[in-house]
């Protein structure tokens, strides 16, 4: 029988959400799990592996981050990477300079004038003096002003030196003390040596945003492999090759009207949908590519934390509600004086068979248990 939508849907939920498991486990079977400051009613990070990591608390990732094997960094966006596909983008820079030299990244940084590369070489030297930097130490040092950030306010010019110097590879972030990136310097990289490494590199990456986010329809496919100029733009120009060559490797089937590939080792029709209602983080893979979204549940999400209240449908930031094989609606959930409350919203009816008041009511208390709330 040809593969239909529906097993498309429950193949996309299943593959994701998989069994529980340990924290290092899940990091190294996604390989990335975006990053997001807000905290309704967690940060995005904790609220993607609550489901696939047992017993997970929120603020896990932050506290066993040196433990468990990954990175912080820009991969298709800014999160979690691991070790293994981290090396796959660096380096960024030719190579680092060494103590003393002047910092010039003409790759990755041309714009950068010549008293900013200076400033970065002092600052460079300043981190590999002390081994561990907060950037409240480095700007009580340097004290290079403020300067206008992306979002139209202010920044101190310091933090965000260290930032480009994070993305640039010279930086890597070591832990977080309340929040805040504390720097190191990074080891030494050393580059592909010939074309069949480069290849080889390129081909890994785009596996590994197939791997996150199949299956996916054609456009969604070319899409997110496009994004891996923001973490690697040293093969931006390689990508569309490497994603012709992916596509070889993958199984492909036309529904509906639409190109759907997926790995070629797994077989879509062999799942079933679960008894369970999940409330998904609106940067979940199984969330996050909203044309997807649309193609397998017929309706529109959208994610509202920067949309003006009054014209705000499901909430500032709503989480997409799952039951069984299906995302029927949204929960928003908020701690307010020690306990959490909650209020959802349906697409269409809101089920009323007892399976679906269960199971909504099992995942309040896996949440609460996820606060580490009482009740």
């Amino acid at each position: 029988m040809p593969t239909t939508i529906d097993d498309l849907r429950r193949y996309a939920v299943a593959r994701s959400l998989f069994a529980p498991t340990t924290l290092r486990r899940a990091l190294l079977k996604f390989g990335f799990v975006q990053a997001d400051p807000i905290r309704a009613p967690a940060r995005a990070q904790d609220l993607t592996l609550r489901h696939r990591v047992k017993d997970y608390r929120a603020g896990d990732l932050e506290r066993l981050y040196s433990k468990v094997g990954v990175e912080e960094d820009f991969f298709i966006n800014y999160g979690f990477i691991t070790h293994a596909l981290h090396v796959l983008m660096h380096p960024r820079l030719a190579a680092l300079p060494k103590p003393g030299e002047q910092y010039h990244d003409p790759a990755i940084t041309p714009r950068w004038s010549p008293k900013r590369r200076r400033q970065a070489a002092l600052l460079l030297d300043f981190v590999r003096e002390r081994g561990v930097v907060h950037p409240r130490e480095a700007e009580d040092y340097f004290a290079h002003g403020t300067v206008r950030n992306w979002f139209g306010g202010s920044t101190n010019a310091t933090t965000q030196m260290l930032d480009a110097m994070h993305y640039s590879g010279l930086l890597r972030v070591v832990r977080r003390d309340g929040g805040t990136r504390v720097y190191a310097v990074r080891e030494r990289r050393i580059g592909p040596a010939n074309a069949l490494e480069r290849r080889a590199r390129v081909d890994a990456l785009v596996d590994a945003v197939i791997n996150i986010y199949a299956p996916l329809p054609a456009s969604s496919l070319w899409f997110l492999v496009s994004r891996i100029r923001h973490g690697a733009p040293q093969w931006y120009g390689e990508l569309k090759p490497a994603l012709l060559r992916a596509k070889d490797r993958m199984t492909y089937a036309r529904i509906d009207g639409i190109d759907w590939y997926w790995p070629a080792a797994e077989n879509p029709k062999r799942f079933a949908p679960l008894e369970t209602v999940r409330l998904l983080t609106p940067f979940d893979p199984v969330v996050w590519d909203r044309d997807r979204f649309k193609m397998l549940w017929g309706w529109t999400y959208r994610f509202e934390a920067y949309t003006p209240p009054a014209k705000r449908k499901m909430g500032y930031y709503a989480l997409p509600m799952l039951w069984r094989d299906r995302v029927i609606g949204w929960g928003n959930v908020a701690v307010k004086d020690g306990k959490m409350i909650s209020d959802f919203g349906y697409v269409g009816s809101q089920p009323r068979d007892r399976a679906f008041k269960r199971e909504l009511d099992a995942e309040l208390d896996r949440m609460r248990a996820f606060l580490g709330l009482k009740d």
